[in-house]
């Protein structure tokens, strides 16, 4: 289908990677594509001009990749067989430079429209919580980004209204707290084991986020607040914002 260029075929795809729907759309896809109606797939997405059409994957390990070029995107349909989501990400990042954004597995052709949104909602992620910006991401584990990102009106606000104090503060303070939060969070909340990633004691660990909750006024201890801390964490980090906001 990609070599004879059958419009038919790129219609229906266009179709689903659209959301529309009709009665047996789907597998009338599937029978022109040559891809089965059920199955594991994911979307790739990646902005339009970076590599060319000769840096696309092409199919390997079991995956089959169908690329689909827009004005300013570029989308890739792929057939997972066994393959994971990482694998993709993988594949596109070694065929052209970054950033790019790989949904996690979705069941059949149906959900392609679903998984070419989620795969954007990662691409705005690069860049954000440590994430090379010329990566190809996928959104496993960067849901919380992913959601701040989305809605950059709310994160400004977010970040300013939970980390004014703290923006406004000297920039080294601010990098010890924010680094001890980040530790604290991937240590899962375990101030020993946060103190030995960072070569200090227990204590010190405590005593800086009691400062972090005192600027932020938010409890890590309460559930509801450390999310709002964890959330305008991620926006702080998509959008920096100048202490003068505050």
């Amino acid at each position: 289908m990609r070599q004879r260029g059958d419009e038919r075929g790129w219609a229906l795809l266009d179709a689903l990677l659209d959301d529309e729907s009709g009665p047996g759309l789907a597998a009338l896809a599937g029978t022109v594509l040559g891809l089965p109606e059920q199955g594991r797939y994911a979307v790739a997405v990646v902005p339009a001009g970076r590599g060319g059409t000769g840096s696309r994957p092409a199919d390997a390990h079991g995956m089959r990749f169908l690329w689909r070029p827009r004005p300013d995107r570029e989308i890739a349909v792929v057939a997972l067989g066994d393959a994971e989501p990482a694998a993709v990400a993988a594949l596109v990042a070694g065929g052209r430079p970054g950033p790019g954004g790989v949904s996690p597995v979705v069941d059949g052709l149906a959900a392609l429209g679903a998984a070419r949104r989620l795969a954007e909602a990662a691409l705005l992620t690069c860049g954000t919580d440590g994430a090379d910006e010329e990566g190809v991401i996928c959104l496993e584990g960067r849901v919380p980004a992913a959601l701040v990102a989305g809605q950059p009106a709310l994160a400004a606000y977010l970040a300013v209204d939970v980390f004014g104090p703290l923006l406004a503060r000297d920039p080294a303070d601010r990098a010890l707290l924010v680094s001890t939060l980040d530790a604290w969070l991937d240590c899962g909340g375990s101030a020993g084991r946060t103190a030995v990633r960072l070569c200090c004691h227990r204590n010190t660990v405590l005593n800086r986020l009691r400062r972090l909750e005192e600027l932020t006024s938010r409890s890590l201890s309460r559930p509801r607040e450390l999310v709002e801390v964890v959330l305008a964490l991620e926006a702080v980090r998509l959008r920096p914002v100048p202490s003068g906001d505050r």
